[in-house]
């Protein structure tokens, strides 16, 4: 069995607490529950030797230590629901302008093996699907999670018909960055107004150059001021702007987007649960409202 994390970071619970909270909020939401992840769609993006190592749930001891948990047959289970969910918030997003993953976002995750809490990587392996069935042509991922998303960078690398935007602390994890489309890496302590400012620069430029047909958004909340593996300072204020300008940017051009989960850490879960709860409210909240002056 792998030690446990180090730090005591991450705890499963929180994807409970943050389903509770979206339903305590009283908004109109409805829930999907996605299908597993088929083994060839991951055998498509990852190794098939540690496709097959998870699906036995026996993954070697060095790569375990890298996740940072054990792969028990639940872990196996949950983890191709949670990618399956990638793929479902994709196919509704175009149905309905906007859908979210209320888990995944797993950016750390590479083609032998996982790293950073991440098993499968649920964005490289949506994206590669969504065009290999026609579903979409040209994928963003906008990645806003505190930490660089290696993975997903690595696993898409060199292809014209997905770009990776990625807007990191660039002293954070992980050490030895990969090469994303375009990587921003802030300066520790960056606040709400110099994050927007560095956001607005780039993703409208990336938008309109780039041209996708669909946004998948690694919409961590890792970067909140209070977060403890963050190094950045966004307020509560700062997240919902960041998640409303992000959203707003992909609808007011008809382009839908779907969400991911991604990072959020510290020792209240409901208080961590309930940043991501208020994340995806917004979220859907703007794209109601974009919804509406495009009808």
């Amino acid at each position: 069995m792998a030690p446990r994390p180090t730090r005591g970071t991450f705890k499963f619970d929180k994807y409970h607490l943050v389903m509770e909270a979206l339903r305590a909020s009283g908004a109109a939401i409805t829930e999907h529950a996605p299908e597993p992840m088929p083994r060839e769609w991951l055998e498509a993006v990852h190794d098939p030797e540690y496709v097959a190592e998870v699906f036995r749930a026996a993954v070697p001891r060095d790569k375990e230590r890298r996740i940072g948990f054990p792969v028990t047959a639940r872990i196996r289970d949950r983890v191709r629901h949670t990618n399956g969910g990638t793929w479902l918030a994709a196919m509704l997003a175009k149905r309905h302008g906007y859908a979210a993953n209320s888990a995944a976002g797993s950016h750390h995750a590479l083609a032998d093996t996982g790293a950073g809490y991440c098993v499968f990587n649920d964005l490289a392996v949506a994206s590669h699907r969504l065009i290999a069935e026609g579903e979409a042509s040209r994928i963003l991922i906008v990645d806003l999670d505190v930490h660089q998303g290696d993975g997903t960078a690595s696993l898409t690398a060199g292809r014209e018909d997905i770009f990776t935007l990625s807007l990191h602390a660039e002293k954070n994890f992980p050490a030895r960055k990969a090469r994303s489309s375009l990587d921003i890496g802030l300066p520790d302590g960056v606040d709400d107004n110099g994050y927007m400012a560095t956001l607005d620069t780039h993703l409208p430029a990336v938008m309109c150059e780039f041209a996708p047909d669909l946004v998948l958004y690694q919409a961590g909340v890792d970067p909140h001021e209070g977060d403890k593996l963050g190094r950045l300072s966004l307020s509560d204020a700062g997240l919902t702007a960041r998640d409303r300008y992000v959203v707003r940017q992909a609808r007011e051009r008809s382009i839908p987007i779907a969400s991911a989960l991604g990072g959020g850490y510290g020792d209240d879960q409901s208080e961590v649960a309930g940043r991501h709860a208020r994340s995806m409210l917004a979220m859907a909240d703007e794209n109601t409202a974009v919804s509406r002056l495009l009808e």
